[in-house]
Protein backbone atom coordinates (compact mmCIF):
# COMPACT_ATOMS: atom_id res chain seq x y z
CA UNK A 1 0.00 0.00 0.00
CA UNK A 2 1.13 3.44 -0.36
CA UNK A 3 0.93 5.97 1.96
CA UNK A 4 0.64 9.78 1.22
CA UNK A 5 0.72 12.76 3.79
CA UNK A 6 -0.32 16.21 2.10
CA UNK A 7 -1.75 19.54 3.92
CA UNK A 8 -4.44 20.92 2.97
CA UNK A 9 -6.84 23.84 3.64
CA UNK A 10 -10.48 23.15 3.60
CA UNK A 11 -11.92 24.81 0.61
CA UNK A 12 -15.76 25.77 0.33
CA UNK A 13 -17.92 23.87 -2.74
CA UNK A 14 -21.21 25.76 -2.31
CA UNK A 15 -22.25 24.90 1.31
CA UNK A 16 -20.00 21.81 1.45
CA UNK A 17 -16.67 22.28 2.71
CA UNK A 18 -14.17 19.68 0.78
CA UNK A 19 -10.25 18.84 0.66
CA UNK A 20 -8.91 18.84 -3.09
CA UNK A 21 -6.88 16.08 -4.13
CA UNK A 22 -3.85 17.34 -5.57
CA UNK A 23 -3.21 16.87 -9.60
CA UNK A 24 -0.40 15.02 -9.27
CA UNK A 25 -2.35 12.26 -7.26
CA UNK A 26 -4.72 11.85 -9.42
CA UNK A 27 -3.19 8.99 -11.20
CA UNK A 28 -2.46 6.98 -8.36
CA UNK A 29 -6.23 7.75 -6.32
CA UNK A 30 -8.68 6.44 -9.65
CA UNK A 31 -12.22 6.48 -8.86
CA UNK A 32 -13.29 3.53 -7.08
CA UNK A 33 -10.01 3.76 -5.12
CA UNK A 34 -10.82 3.10 -1.07
CA UNK A 35 -8.34 5.46 1.09
CA UNK A 36 -8.05 5.85 4.55
CA UNK A 37 -8.31 10.00 5.67
CA UNK A 38 -7.43 10.55 9.04
CA UNK A 39 -8.16 14.54 9.75
CA UNK A 40 -5.72 16.32 12.19
CA UNK A 41 -6.43 20.25 13.14
CA UNK A 42 -3.44 21.88 12.67
CA UNK A 43 -4.94 25.89 12.93
CA UNK A 44 -8.54 27.25 13.06
CA UNK A 45 -8.89 30.34 11.22
CA UNK A 46 -9.04 33.42 13.20
CA UNK A 47 -12.84 34.60 14.63
CA UNK A 48 -13.53 38.03 12.56
CA UNK A 49 -13.76 40.77 15.61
Amino acid sequence: MDKYVITKKIAKAGKNAIIVIPKVLHSELQPQTLVKITLEVLKRPEAPQ
